[in-house]
Parts: C-alpha cells; sequence; structure tokens
C-alpha cells in the first residue's frame, strides 16, 4: 500500500496579522504543523509533544495580550484556544491506545482551521494591540490610562461568529 505525502501548509501574506511578534508565533506554528505533516506516523509522538508546548504557550501569550489590554475574561477568542487545547491534551492517548493516524489528522486540521482564526480573531487582536498603544514585543502599553475604558469582549474580531 502507498501512502501519499500530506500536503505542507504554506506560509502566506494572508496569515500576516500586523503585528510583527504575533507573525513570528504564527510562523512558528505554521512550521510545527509542517514538521508534524512531514513526520513518519510511527514517528511523530515527540515532535507533536513539542508542538502541543509551543501552542500552550502560543495562546497564553496572546491571552495575556488580551487581558493586559482590556479584552473581557470570557470573550470567545480565548474560548478557541481553549477547545482546541482541550482537542490536543486527548490527542496523546488516543496515538498510544490505537490510532497511529490521529496526530497527522488533527495537524491537518489545525492548517485548515488556523488561515481563519488568524485573518479573523487574530488579526482583530492585532488591531486592537495597536489601537491601545501596546507593545508586544515588551509587552507594555505606551500609556495604561488608555483601556481604562475599553470593554472589548467577543472575538476581538470584526467578523466574530460563536
Amino acid at each position: 500500500m502507498t501512502t501519499t505525502a500530506p500536503t505542507l501548509m504554506p506560509w502566506t501574506e494572508s496569515l500576516n496579522t500586523g503585528d510583527a511578534r504575533m507573525d513570528e508565533t504564527h510562523q512558528e506554528f505554521v512550521d510545527m504543523i509542517n514538521k508534524i505533516l512531514a513526520t513518519p506516523e510511527d514517528e511523530q509522538l515527540p515532535v507533536y509533544k513539542e508542538f502541543l508546548n509551543h501552542t500552550v504557550e502560543h495562546f497564553a501569550q496572546e491571552e495575556r495580550w488580551m487581558l493586559a489590554t482590556g479584552f473581557s475574561a470570557d470573550n470567545c477568542h480565548a474560548e478557541h484556544h481553549a477547545t482546541i487545547l482541550e482537542t490536543m491534551r486527548v490527542v496523546e492517548a488516543h496515538y498510544l491506545d490505537t490510532d497511529k493516524q490521529i496526530i497527522t489528522r488533527l495537524a491537518e486540521a489545525l492548517a485548515e482551521w488556523f488561515p481563519g482564526h488568524a485573518a479573523s480573531m487574530d488579526a482583530g487582536l492585532a488591531a486592537h494591540l495597536k489601537s491601545v498603544g501596546f507593545d508586544s514585543v515588551t509587552e507594555t502599553l505606551a500609556d495604561p490610562s488608555a483601556i481604562k475604558h475599553v470593554t472589548m469582549s467577543g472575538c476581538g474580531s470584526v467578523s466574530c461568529s460563536s
């Protein structure tokens, strides 16, 4: 039986959000998806664990920024992150049990999900960060008083659908 190599996820300009640090983290995310897809399924678990750790940090970074800049605690952007991480955390058990293709399927699903997330929720977050003068490299606000009246909720995106 011949297996075809999975299609790798290209980095395209449409994945840029307008925040250089966010885009750098996103490039790493895409690179790690591609590393998983290029790894034989019986060797994917260590690569996957590295990817899961990266994704935990990636999402925590964005959520720190949300918190620092006035997103509500119950925004759906963070809820999307939580749902993805919950799914990612159960994959290892399934892989170890009987399903050696589950990591590939998840990587393919994330490659399909991510462009829409980046173009809507993450681009919306990047625009919000810029509007309140937040520096994502130093994780500081130019003027902390700028967020006193910010009531960001929902996804932080103009095209949110939960």
